[in-house]
């Protein structure tokens, strides 16, 4: 491959979820694209134009003509170039769950030719696509790595739910094997995004870039959640002190809350663990993941307590969860922080309903094992947990919301989406 021949790559994206999909529908606007995923169900819907991710219309999926849908691996044959962007989740351990990754790598192994080029998107730590994806590309193709075929690695940056920041409006960091590669890569990405790249050095420095980004947020989100904590001990409105605060230009706007999804509750995993392998004890990420982490059983025990000051009888107590997902106006649910507040109210043997508009109701169900409420009456909980930012949630109003609630009840409001003396609880 020359520099040049970016414009002659042809294009297979493997995994369309959150990160591929979107991919797939910018590239296609520019060059025939093949979308592939092993969900059977999820490529006859993105068929028909669903996405039950929400991320994008049917409309959009409709009127993309140059992008041909497949979970049949023959059709890959016809790619040079395979960008990979399966999830890279963790196990019950908080250990990196390599598996889809490998997977991803080995049937690509089975079908890779000489010159082609495969880029990976997906979250891993530094090394782990020249250590462990490249291994199994060389052993299924028998070619040579850098002779034979390429690797790229471009770190996605998707932001579910948010219509801003999308695929083509953030700044990509890019990278390849080798020099020339790396010019490849970043030709190809400066196709679609318009406000431009970052060539990174190596492929290892990209892997690095993308780990640490969530890994800062994650801590700085722990700090913040710490700081209500202590607040709250002393009876101080943290959003107060919060724009208090903010009022210096270089405070930085984080605020309190529940910690999920498949980027920051996951991706600092990824660096402890690399860290621990090569011998270093790392001590500040794994304080910030393990607050982060128990912040559902803290929003849980605060609200039982409350509960209890107002002689609310906490068994049988019929509780409402509003908002199920891991952040705001996404309908992704992988993850997410309000799981542990669910679980622990759960063993407080309180009667749960749970209300989420954006996710998807099979997904809940399956991973709670209650099937959500679809409409809301009044006069019917002793306690609500707003849990989630969604702005349908804000739109309904705090008198609403109060309707649905009993003449004594507990609301607490997570995410500042009404007034300090509007609720009973805040983050």
């Amino acid at each position: 491959m020359m520099t040049n021949e970016s414009k002659k790559l042809k294009l297979a994206i493997i995994g369309l979820g959150y990160v591929g999909l979107p991919l797939a529908l910018e590239f296609a606007k520019k060059r025939s694209v093949v979308g592939f995923d092993i969900e059977e169900k999820r490529i006859k819907e993105l068929k028909i134009g669903i996405d039950k991710n929400l991320e994008t219309t049917k409309e959009e999926l409709q009127d993309s003509k140059k992008l041909i849908f497949t979970s049949n691996e023959e059709d890959l044959k016809s790619a040079n170039c395979y960008i990979i962007t399966v999830p890279t989740p963790i196990d019950e351990f908080k250990n990196p769950d390599l598996k889809p990754l490998l997977e991803a790598s080995e049937n690509i192994g089975k079908i890779v030719k000489k010159g082609d080029l495969i880029i990976y998107e997906s979250t891993v730590y530094p090394g782990c696509i020249e250590e462990q994806c490249v291994p199994i590309l060389e052993n299924f193709s028998e070619l040579k790595f850098n002779l034979d075929f390429f690797c790229g690695y471009s770190p996605e940056r998707m932001n579910p739910g948010d219509k801003e920041h999308t695929v083509t409006s953030i700044k990509k960091i890019t990278s390849g094997s080798t020099p020339k590669i790396a010019n490849i890569v970043d030709d190809l990405y400066n196709e679609i995004v318009i406000v431009g790249t970052h060539k990174a050095p190596s492929i290892k420095v990209a892997e690095a870039a993308k780990v640490i980004e969530n890994t800062q947020r994650d801590l700085n989100i722990a700090l913040i959640n710490e700081l209500s904590m202590l607040f709250n001990k002393m009876n101080i409105d943290t959003e107060a002190v919060l724009d208090a605060a903010g009022s210096k230009w270089n405070f930085l706007p984080f605020k309190p809350g529940l910690v999920g999804g498949h980027c920051i509750g996951v991706d600092p995993y990824y660096l402890t663990y690399k860290a621990k392998i090569i011998g270093y004890q790392p001590k500040l990420i794994l304080a910030g993941r393990e607050l982060n982490d128990n912040m559902g059983n803290y929003v849980a025990s605060q609200f039982l307590a409350t509960m209890k000051k107002k002689n609310i009888q906490i068994l049988g107590a019929k509780i409402l969860i509003m908002g199920l997902t891991f952040k705001e106006n996404c309908a992704d649910i992988r993850n997410s922080g309000v799981k542990n507040v669910v679980e622990e109210l759960k063993k407080h043997n309180c009667e749960l309903d749970l209300y989420d508009p954006w996710a998807d109701h099979e997904d809940i169900k399956k991973t709670y094992g209650i099937l959500p409420k679809l409409k809301l009456n009044q006069n019917t909980y002793d306690g609500i947990i707003i849990a989630v930012g969604h702005d349908k949630f804000k739109s309904m109003g705090i008198k609403t919301i109060l309707d649905f609630c009993k003449k004594k009840h507990v609301i607490y409001d997570l995410k500042y989406l009404f007034p300090s003396d509007k609720v009973d609880l805040r983050l």
